[in-house]
């Protein structure tokens, strides 16, 4: 299957690692970017690859969900890639991930941590091991291919620098876009709107959770 697309870079961060800042950041740059798609794990267990190919073929560049999970599957597929691990320290990640998944179980976390892990303020130390786990294994995946994976902490202060040296591209005459999605968070109850939308996905992903188990695809 390789060669079938080239120079793509994939970002295999978990999201709340910068993976926004990233998203603004090569967008910055030119590039067109596509961030989490949810719509991607019926065909990835399923094992249609080739509809992930589709969608990635639209971009320059990709972030978030369920992209972390496939890198493998894109660097056996994609010729000349570059990745990109966004990290930052674990607790402040936990706390980060925790807040923002909340008490909403979805088929995505459940592939990601493990069925009946989905959520992290039920599971701290399974959450922080899926999340320790991952990066050591890209880690040790890319280990003889330095040239291929930059690995960046946004929260330290890094920034233009680190990502421009990586990808060969002058550094924009603007400031680094360290995104900040506390900032949009909702405040104060949610309107009946909300309520009624949230309602909807508990139950469509309950269903969802529910086939993919029967199937065999959540363990």
């Amino acid at each position: 299957m390789k060669g079938q697309l080239s120079h793509k870079i994939i970002g295999v961060g978990f999201q709340k690692t910068g993976t926004s800042s990233l998203r603004e950041a090569l967008k910055i740059l030119g590039y067109k970017v596509g961030d989490n798609n949810y719509q991607l794990l019926w065909p990835i267990l399923h094992g249609n690859f080739e509809s992930v190919l589709r969608k990635i073929k639209k971009y320059d560049a990709v972030e978030d969900n369920p992209w972390p999970l496939i890198y493998k599957e894109l660097d056996s597929a994609i010729s000349n890639c570059k990745f990109i691990l966004t990290i930052r320290e674990p607790e402040s990640w936990y706390k980060s991930v925790e807040r923002h998944i909340g008490d909403l179980r979805s088929p995505m976390h459940e592939w990601i941590y493990g069925l009946g892990k989905g959520l992290p303020k039920d599971h701290k130390q399974n959450t922080l091991d899926v999340y320790n786990n991952h990066n050591n294994e890209i880690l040790a995946y890319f280990k003889d291919r330095p040239q291929d994976l930059l690995v960046v902490d946004f929260t330290s202060g890094a920034g233009w620098k680190e990502l421009c040296d990586f990808l060969k591209k002058p550094i924009p005459d603007v400031p680094f876009p360290h995104a900040n999605n506390k900032k949009k968070e909702r405040v104060g109850p949610p309107t009946l709107k909300r309520q009624f939308k949230v309602a909807k996905k508990r139950i469509k992903y309950a269903l969802q959770i529910g086939y993919y188990k029967l199937r065999g695809f959540l363990r």
